[in-house]
């Protein structure tokens, strides 16, 4: 877009002294002659840019002339700059650093660019995950239906949805859309999430219930978990519960009573304990316990 590269330039000219126009084109891929009908635009638009000739010579902006500061603080700076840094890892980064060059032109934005907060929004299928949440903006913004292959405690299936939001939530990234195959509004995990391509046909965007807008509603913890846990396993109950989750018993064991809403998820979790975790209630997640005990001994 004519107008984002012409802010993007304006703001490299404001950071540096001086830059070539090879160094431009190369920095936003179009060609020298593009660059040079920038410069006209911008000289047009009253900013008042000298070029020069000749070895040391360069693209610069007149000496004394200034723009207004950001209105953002130093703080809301550093905290824009972590959250678009922490967007880069799971997107396309050239659009990604363009926005922050752009950020740059603050002094004060100089200090925050070491922002001490790294956010990872990747995981271990980043390639895969750019471009999964890359198509799906696309689809979004067209407005274009996608289908794909899915992965799920049943087996595999095949859909196809009206996409309308991306999603970061319980560190992992999801799809929300209208599923089509089941009629109703769906949440996708993308790592689950394989074959996914753009269909010819379109949608007319519908109006989401308010309710279906709370992507945790489905999960009501409604259920209780009771169970003891050797005190060599407290940071785990710490990192998923916190740090008053449980009391201690006279023994020495530590007293877990937590609320859930998928049994089968229960059960896994708790397997990760190795033997150090016992079930006092309910007894469906204590015999779940005991057959996939069975099963892994009769391996």
């Amino acid at each position: 877009m004519k107008l984002d590269r012409l802010l993007g330039i304006l703001t490299l000219l404001l950071q540096n002294e001086t830059m070539t126009a090879p160094e431009l084109a190369e920095k936003f891929e179009v060609t020298r002659r593009t660059i040079g009908r920038d410069v006209d635009a911008l000289c047009q638009a009253g900013i008042p840019i000298v070029t020069r000739q000749g070895g040391g010579g360069g693209i610069s902006i007149a000496e004394g002339f200034k723009l207004d500061k950001s209105v953002l603080t130093a703080d809301e700076l550093s905290s824009l700059i972590a959250a678009l840094k922490g967007l880069g890892s799971v997107s396309e980064r050239a659009g990604i650093e363009r926005t922050l060059d752009k950020l740059r032109v603050n002094t004060e934005a100089v200090v925050s660019l070491r922002e001490p907060v790294i956010i990872d929004l990747a995981s271990h299928y980043k390639g895969h995950l750019t471009e999964k949440i890359g198509l799906l903006k696309q689809a979004i913004g067209e407005q274009r239906l996608v289908m794909f292959d899915y992965y799920y405690e049943k087996g595999e299936t095949h859909r196809r949805i009206e996409p309308y939001f991306v999603i970061f939530q319980w560190t992992a990234w999801y799809v929300f859309g209208y599923c089509l195959d089941r009629g109703d509004w769906r949440l996708f995990k993308l790592t689950r999430l394989w074959d996914l391509s753009l269909c010819g046909e379109t949608y007319a965007p519908r109006s989401i219930p308010p309710e279906r807008r709370d992507f945790g509603s489905h999960l009501t913890d409604d259920k209780k978990l009771v169970a003891l846990f050797d005190p060599s396993v407290r940071y785990k109950l710490i990192d998923c519960y916190g740090l008053n989750c449980y009391t201690e018993t006279e023994g020495g064991l530590l007293r877990l009573e937590a609320g859930y809403t998928n049994s089968d998820y229960m059960v896994s979790w708790l397997l990760g304990f190795a033997g150090m975790a016992k079930v006092l209630e309910p007894q469906e997640i204590a015999d779940g316990l005991r057959r996939a005990a069975e099963r892994i001994l009769s391996v």
